[in-house]
């Protein structure tokens, strides 16, 4: 009898080893599959895209490419259209159990995830041999909405062509956009799903005061913000996409807000059974295209598909996700330190802080420009900064500065001068 359960405790152990040696390995490779993909992007990327700004039609052209480049491998189909006519679709790429179904730029001026995607398409037409892409193949099937809002996308706006916010209308379904989305959840049933989204470039991790580039999000599907086996498996999702870009954003992750809210997609479709990740692209230092936070996206999603094609991801620590510092607004584009603002009317001068963004405006000839504008003026001393003025020693006529007030940067270090003798 002894004997007997020496051999079973022995194949048990064996198994059980050898369990873990392939679930090491699968990891080993992700990460390994990661490195290449981040390494080697410049020679893959969609080069037909070259800026944030692409319309809908640009990004069917694309489509279409690949389409003609990979007849047997990627299928598109119409699901039907905007309120203003223009085709939304859905890309279908393998054959597995495992249901992937993602969406982007459901906000119009959103588009980093999309241009991710159409690089990671754009990857994997050149390499339909790699090993990587036949696992992810043959385990999954892709589900891609590449652009649910082309109305926004048209105008670069956030919102449809109504004014709707298309993420709060995971309920009323008043708009074509929402009614594809749900219908196309429902028919598909995916295992897994991916909300691709853009948020506000100034975010932080925590109080660390570093940029928060990408921050991830596993829905609640109640205000208890209770956990059930479809939402703790996107806390694995989010903790394995932490391990895929710790490598090359460390510090620049955050965790999105997790509050309940019943009317966005998000938190709809965890709640409908489909685990779900969101994905928000946010800023990165001298990147206001986003290109390099494009990149990321497309090493993480062809990463995160390598590894829920073999698993890897459910041994994922939950706890890298969960103590991801939150999301914090608390940085400007630009910070001018301790300067003395002087005053011509009898008014006593005082030192400030002047917090400055940068906003993008579109001239008739279509080219995009970025002038400053003043969003706070006063103590900023626990903000964070993309770029740092010293003001210190130095004086601005405080007529020229004020709330909302924009400003040439260069005129405005120009403008800054040092006090003259009795001054």
């Amino acid at each position: 009898m002894k004997s007997i359960l020496l051999t079973i405790f022995l194949i048990i152990a064996m198994n059980s080893s050898v369990f873990s040696q392939a679930t090491s390995n699968s990891s080993t490779e992700v990460s390994s599959f990661c490195r290449s993909l981040y390494d080697s992007y410049d020679t893959y990327k969609a080069k037909e895209i070259t800026r944030r700004r692409f319309k809908h039609s640009e990004m069917m052209k694309v489509l279409e490419q690949f389409k003609n480049a990979m007849p047997s491998v990627l299928l598109l189909k119409q699901l039907g259209v905007s309120d203003e006519g223009r085709s939304i679709n859905l890309l279908s790429l393998g054959s597995g159990k495992k249901k992937i179904f993602m969406w982007s730029q459901m906000h119009g001026d959103e588009p980093t995830a999309t241009m991710g995607l159409l690089d990671a398409l754009s990857y994997i037409s050149g390499h339909l041999e790699s090993p990587e892409i036949k696992k992810i193949f043959s385990e999954t099937t892709l589900l891609i909405i590449p652009m649910l809002n082309p109305d926004g996308a048209e105008r670069f706006q956030r919102r449809s062509v109504h004014g709707i916010d298309i993420n709060r209308d995971a309920k009323r379904l008043q708009t074509n956009e929402a009614k594809i989305l749900k219908a196309t959840r429902d028919s598909l049933s995916p295992e897994f799903g991916f909300n691709l989204h853009d948020q506000e470039p100034r975010y932080t991790v925590g109080l660390t005061g570093q940029v928060a580039t990408i921050a991830l999000l596993a829905p609640a599907m109640d205000y208890e913000k209770s956990d059930n086996p479809v939402r703790a498996r996107a806390k694995k999702v989010a903790a394995e996409l932490v391990n895929i870009l710790s490598p090359y954003i460390a510090g620049h992750i955050s965790r999105y807000d997790d509050s309940y809210e019943p009317r966005a997609f998000g938190d709809n479709i965890q709640t409908w059974g489909t685990s779900t990740v969101l994905i928000e692209s946010g800023g990165w230092k001298g990147n206001p295209e986003k290109m390099y936070i494009r990149k990321l996206n497309c090493v993480a999603l062809l990463g995160i598909w390598y590894s829920i094609a073999t698993n890897a991801f459910e041994k994922a620590d939950i706890a890298r996700y969960g103590s991801l510092p939150q999301n914090t607004q608390n940085l400007y584009d630009i910070i001018i330190h301790g300067v003395t603002l002087k005053y011509s009317n009898g008014l006593a001068p005082v030192v400030v802080d002047i917090g400055i963004n940068m906003e993008e405006t579109v001239g008739a000839d279509g080219v995009v420009h970025r002038t400053g504008k003043i969003v706070d003026i006063g103590d900023l001393s626990t903000s964070a900064t993309f770029e740092t003025i010293d003001g210190s020693g130095k004086f601005l006529d405080g007529s020229s500065v004020g709330m909302e007030r924009h400003v040439d940067i260069d005129e405005l270090r120009k403008a800054m001068k040092a006090p003259t003798t009795g001054q």
